[in-house]
């Protein structure tokens, strides 16, 4: 018994030793973390994510985006098995307008301290963020410069994230006077619109003068013709080789033909003694043929095969 109770002792022990109690000052949530839960203790991150719907509880409403009529809908639950009623908030009206690209849209919904917001953007860079009420009226509206998608909502700061054509921006608007006194302007908002340097803005940076850019152009243009040269050159040595080989073979050719000459001279001559033999045998065969030409008049009997008795119709010659 005393040895199974100083095993338990010792496993204990090593149990704590491998998972220490946590610091009750590392278990203290910050407000960041009191509105983003998913977040781990002691640590501050934020995510910034496109929210098409949320839902508040002590309201029992429900905010959704509608983005085929391009609005944001408030539905409200007044039970529990039915909904009572749907305002409709309209982003931007895009009905005859010929630059879809400028129409806003919304992208992201949200609630906070009796108010709902919602974020809309264009496909270029403009947005705005509304805050509205429970009757769907527009209170209050800051406009960005930039394609906004995502905002979030702490006790004392609003932070709006989006993006440029070349970058990214970030737009924090202070809540100090509450969310309806938030406005954009120095001390009461802060913004970071950044872009990516272009590849000439960063060779301009690193070499102002261009003297790099010179060399580096200059080197590429003469790499480019000693390439090319030796390509001909190349190209040159091939055809000689190519023409002296035809060469070769052709002197081979006709050293063979030029052996083979004696042979066919005296094969011609045997040629044509068969020849002439053949012709003046051809010559005996015939006879001595008269070249006085005979006519002769054949007289035939008459027959009535083209009569042309026998070719009319009797009905007209019983007629007569």
């Amino acid at each position: 018994m005393t040895a199974g109770i100083f095993i338990a002792a010792f496993c204990t022990n090593v149990t704590l030793a491998q998972n220490p109690l946590p610091d009750p000052a590392d278990t203290v949530l910050t407000h960041f973390e009191t509105n983003n839960p998913q977040s781990g203790i002691g640590v501050d991150v934020t995510d910034f994510v496109s929210v098409p719907m949320c839902y508040v509880g002590n309201q029992d409403l429900f905010v959704v985006i509608d983005s085929i009529d391009n609005t944001v809908d408030l539905v409200f639950r007044r039970e529990k098995m039915y909904f009572d009623s749907t305002i409709r908030i309209v982003v931007d009206e895009s009905k005859g307008r010929h630059d879809l690209d400028n129409v806003l849209r919304p992208k992201s919904v949200g609630y906070y301290d009796g108010y709902v917001l919602f974020i809309a953007s264009a496909k270029k860079d403009s947005s705005y963020l509304a805050v509205c009420d429970m009757n769907g009226n527009i209170v209050k509206r800051l406009d960005f410069n930039c394609c906004s998608y995502a905002f979030k909502v702490f006790p004392d700061e609003l932070i709006v994230f989006g993006r440029n054509q070349l970058g990214y921006d970030i737009n924090v608007v202070s809540l100090a006077d509450g969310i309806e006194g938030m406005q954009l302007g120095e001390g009461r908002s802060t913004r970071l619109h950044y872009h990516v340097p272009k590849q000439a803005d960063r060779i301009r940076e690193s070499d102002p003068i261009g003297i790099g850019l010179t060399v580096v152009a200059v080197s590429v243009v003469f790499l480019a013709l000693l390439c090319i040269s030796l390509i001909l050159k190349g190209y040159g040595k091939l055809i000689m080789k190519t023409q002296d080989r035809k060469a070769k073979n052709s002197s081979v050719t006709k050293a063979t033909d030029s052996s083979a000459t004696p042979a066919s001279q005296t094969s011609g001559e045997i040629y044509a003694a068969i020849a002439a033999a053949i012709y003046m045998y051809d010559e005996e065969m015939h006879d001595d043929e008269n070249t006085v030409i005979t006519i002769q008049k054949v007289e035939r009997a008459w027959t009535p095969w083209n009569a042309k008795f026998y070719n009319m119709n009797r009905y007209f010659i019983n007629k007569r």
